[in-house]
């Protein structure tokens, strides 16, 4: 392969810490980029090479590289991805164009957790960054940017590359993305760049390789992802987040599917059912639920695995002989366990999980696991504990294959049992009650309990060294302990180094079928995620939703509160259609309405993620974007002021919405005078309701409800409370009952409702409600809304029932499942509600008039 490296330097900034380096050339050569310099004192930064053995990780830390390139001139907007996880072995492409915002650029990768970004260094030449270089280096201040020269964002060099290393099962991504030169470009420089940083390459024919276009997952920003607390709890970073509730995963695979599926949640309702039906028959076959549950609980990181196994390091050191031998032990561990995962999916019903199952036939697993064999003893196998898995490493390959290695293995045994005697002989010749230990740091060692210990002249013998105390134990050693441990290291050298030849004949064998541990990846990850969220719904009263279009909750339930509470919070119903798609909420502070709003946008997340949600009916319009604006403050980071940070989401809402998005918008217009606020509100406003997408506005300024009476699709809610006076003082009470009604709030002077019940002194309440002006009785309304009243005559109220009618008729034939007496009745309550509606505003016409 030739050489990648040119004159010059890698360049690393890290703008969280402030610090700007550059990795020193390797072999008289690097990379070339552009320094993005933030000041501070300089100090190597690179991103670390990930060389653990341990195959549980966390599922969110940050492990994964991002390449991104925009095409230029006409080609601008056109946005070209490729990212690698350090402990998964899958290449994902993405490519699609942007808007100006770059919002789907930014969404992706907060998405990704990127541990580094890599752009061209004419993205950022000469400290004229392009927007987009501006956009990241704005939204991910903490993250390690470097600059590469753009001649390595070759798309031809990417081809070549995914040619020669797409595994088999995987290769119908060539025809998918030879076009897509933009992608391809930053494959080829992530890809030389991870070679650079690990210091080793991929196999041929080893990585999984895929790509992801915008259009198959619904878009929720980093904003909206923060203000609903999907997964990172905002107060005080705790398990009280929609992740927490879901997450009962057994994996660390099932927990990163969970995780990115939730800021990722499905479009295609084929999919989400399939899920469903899977959830739905683990809830009702008790038998494959724990069964399945006891067989997915003893996998270990199976990506992780994978990734070790199929990269082929450079340098072949001790600590890379002793890993391949884990990596080996541990590749037998997770073989062994697929039948009898085989077994449990056997007699399954669902589309899913007989995919799951036969895929799991393959006779390649079985292949392999004999010729591991063949190699390994059959009783070596994964264990916990540094000694124990040292045994195993040591005498993992079966005997008879390596003369040499017997030899050696018989050395260290000596050794250890010289070890053991010589441990024995100090205890008796002190009269102390002494063990032999081990850790991995510190290889044997002994130890002590104090307990019912007299020690000679109060003071441990002089030939004990490196003397620790802990609690009520003694770690120690001796001279002739430690020249045991040396020859015990020197030995297990040799059986490591002996082992790895013999691991890596057996690798070499069993390279060309290893292919199929990714689909035994993506069996456990997936059943650990569904087996997660059928838990979910045994611990709390969950029901399956369906997929119409329109939302209908009948008594949803917040997941979050639920959980937090311990109890079921109390539940409201939800009802947006496209014949009413903009529902305005009021009520006091403190009646729940940012409460009611996250509960809707959680309940709409975890139905697209194939979960059953926390209601007594559940009915959901697929969203292709979820918008929230929720209460915020001033961002020092950006030195915007309130007011500037509401005005830019609300920007960024307008200019990505659309007809299928669902919109949460919490106080609007609270950063600015109470004038301009309802000014901006009722433009936000128009601009939402000339759109299909579903929009629930939550506001202080009843003016807003007079919307009601200029478009049809408006409907007034709002949430109630109760005011008692108590029978000593007089005083006055408000009661919240968290109850979602029908029209607007007749409440006034929100703010002090909350103080004055609190505080019993009615020289407060007197002071509060004499100081405050009265605000909303001398704005400047728009003249829409101060001409509404003259528009609410009777011919608008007769339209307004003839367009509900319509909507409902119109509703009921897309989606009705009724059998037809019960569509008879339901029409003759149509017919009686319209009559009753034009009753009231003095025009009784019955529906034969009407359809005359």
């Amino acid at each position: 392969m030739a050489s990648f490296f040119d004159s010059g330097q890698v360049t690393h900034s890290f703008r969280g810490g402030r610090t700007s380096s550059s990795v020193p050339p390797s072999s008289g050569s690097s990379f070339c980029g552009t320094p993005r310099l933030m000041g501070g004192t300089p100090r190597l930064g690179r991103t670390p090479v990930t060389t653990s053995c341990s195959s549980v990780i966390s599922a969110t830390a940050a492990s994964v590289i991002v390449a991104v390139v925009e095409g230029r001139g006409l080609a601008r907007g056109e946005i070209g991805m490729a990212s690698i996880n350090l402990k998964c072995p899958e290449l994902v492409l993405y490519q699609f164009a942007d808007t100006g915002t770059y919002a789907k650029v930014i969404t992706k990768l907060h998405i990704l957790v990127p541990l580094e970004i890599l752009m061209p260094d004419t993205a950022s030449e000469k400290g004229k960054g392009t927007k987009l270089y501006s956009l990241i280096t704005e939204n991910f201040q903490s993250v390690a940017f470097t600059a590469i020269q753009r001649k390595y964002f070759n798309e031809r060099k990417g081809l070549e590359y995914i040619q020669q290393l797409s595994a088999p099962e995987y290769s119908t991504v060539i025809m998918e993305v030879q076009a897509k030169y933009y992608c391809l470009a930053a494959a080829a420089a992530l890809l030389k760049y991870f070679e650079f940083i690990q210091n080793s390459i991929y196999a041929p024919k080893s990585l999984k390789v895929s790509f992801k276009g915008s259009e198959h997952t619904a878009m929720i920003d980093s904003t909206s992802a923060t203000n609903l607390e999907l997964v990172v709890n905002n107060r005080d970073h705790s398990e009280h987040t929609l992740l927490g509730v879901l997450n009962y995963t057994k994996t660390p695979g099932g927990g990163r599917r969970l995780r990115s599926n939730i800021l990722e949640p499905l479009l295609d309702v084929d999919t989400i059912n399939i899920r469903l039906d899977t959830i739905q028959e683990l809830l009702q076959d008790e038998e494959l639920f724990f069964g399945l549950k006891n067989a997915i609980g003893h996998f270990l990181d199976i990506d992780q695995l994978l990734s070790v196994l199929v990269q082929i390091p450079k340098q072949e050191t001790v600590q890379v002989a002793e890993s391949k031998i884990t990596h080996v032990i541990q590749l037998k561990h997770t073989l062994e366990l697929v039948p009898p995962l085989r077994m449990v999916l056997k007699n399954c019903n669902t589309a899913l999980l007989k995919a799951y199952s036969s895929s799991l036939e393959d006779n390649r697993f079985d292949m392999i696991l004999e010729q591991i064999k063949s190699v390994i003893n059959d009783d070596t196998s994964y264990m916990k504990g540094s000694l124990n898995m040292r045994t195993q490493k040591c005498y993992a390959v079966r005997p008879n294959i390596n003369e040499f290695l017997d030899i050696a293995r018989r050395a260290y045994t000596e050794i250890v049992d010289d070890i053991a005697g010589l441990v024995d002989q100090v205890g008796e010749k002190y009269a102390l009650p002494i063990r032999t230990s081990f850790s991995t740091a510190r290889g044997f060692f002994i130890q002590m309990k104090l307990e019912g210990v007299a020690l000679p002249d109060g003071e441990l013998p002089a030939d004990f060294i490196k003397v620790t105390k802990h609690k009520n134990n003694y770690s120690f050693t001796t001279a002739d302990l430690m020249k045991m441990n040396d020859r015990c290291d020197e030995a297990l050298r040799e059986i490591f180094h002996m082992s790895y030849v013999v691991v890596c004949q057996l690798l070499n064998t069993v390279h060309e079928h290893i292919h199929c541990l990714y689909k035994l990846s993506d069996a456990v990850s997936m059943l650990d995620m569904l087996l997660s969220l059928a838990n979910a719904c045994t611990i709390s009263d969950y029901v399956r939703p369906e997929f119409t279009d329109t939302l209908a909750i009948k008594q949803g339930r917040h997941p979050i509160l639920e959980r937090i509470v311990g109890q079921q919070p109390v539940s409201n119903n939800s009802y947006i259609s496209e014949g009413s798609n903009f529902v305005i909420i009021t009520g006091p502070n403190m009646s729940g309405k940012s409460t009611y709003l996250k509960q809707v946008a959680l309940c709409q997340i975890m139905a697209q993620i194939g979960s059953f949600v926390p209601a007594e009916y559940a009915s959901f319009r697929i969203a292709d974007q979820i918008f929230t604006r929720i209460g915020v403050d001033d961002d020092f980071e950006t030195n915007s002021s309130t007011f500037m940070v509401e005005m830019k989401e609300v920007s960024y809402l307008i200019h990505n919405v659309s007809d299928r998005s669902l919109i949460i918008i919490d106080e609007l217009g609270r950063g600015t005078s109470a004038e301009e606020g309802v000014g901006i509100c009722h433009s936000v406003c128009e601009f939402l309701l000339s759109l299909r997408a579903f929009t629930l506005f939550a506001t202080h300024f009843l003016e807003l409800c007079e919307l009601e009476t200029l478009y049809p699709n408006v409907e007034n809610q709002h949430m109630e409370v109760q005011h008692t006076r108590t029978g000593d003082t007089g005083t006055e009470r408000v009661i919240y009952t968290f109850l979602l009604s029908r029209g607007s709030s007749e409440e006034r002077n929100y703010g002090h409702a909350f103080p004055v019940s609190l505080f019993r002194s009615n020289l407060l309440s007197i002071i509060l409600f004499s100081v405050v002006p009265a605000c909303p009785s001398t704005c400047r309304l728009p003249p829409t809304l101060t001409q509404a009243k003259h528009h609410s005559d009777s011919e608008t109220q007769r339209q307004r029932a003839v367009y509900h009618l319509a909507t409902r008729l119109l509703q009921t034939a897309r989606n009705s499942r009724l059998d037809p007496d019960s569509l008879r009745i339901y029409l003759k309550g149509l017919k009686r509600h319209y009559e009753a509606e034009l009753q009231v505003i003095g025009e009784p016409v019955s529906m034969e008039t009407e359809e005359e």
